[in-house]
């Protein structure tokens, strides 16, 4: 999912009050997003989501710092 306020991708983790909990795709915070405000990643932003995810996998895995 996009949050369009902020423009970060994240996947659904469930509601907060009134708010859609959000998890960053690669590392980072969660965050309670508006639920009037995000959509549904279109497929170019999934296959950037999948490809940053795994290279931050193969960093952590690696031992290096991800950044």
């Amino acid at each position: 999912m996009v949050d369009t306020a902020s423009g970060w991708l994240g996947y659904v983790m469930g509601r907060e009050g009134p708010y859609v909990r959000l998890r960053p795709v690669a590392e980072g915070r969660e965050w309670d997003a508006d639920p009037a405000l995000v959509r549904r990643a279109t497929d170019e932003e999934r296959l950037r989501a999948v490809a940053e995810r795994t290279r931050a996998m193969n960093t952590f895995s690696s031992g290096r710092i991800f950044g």
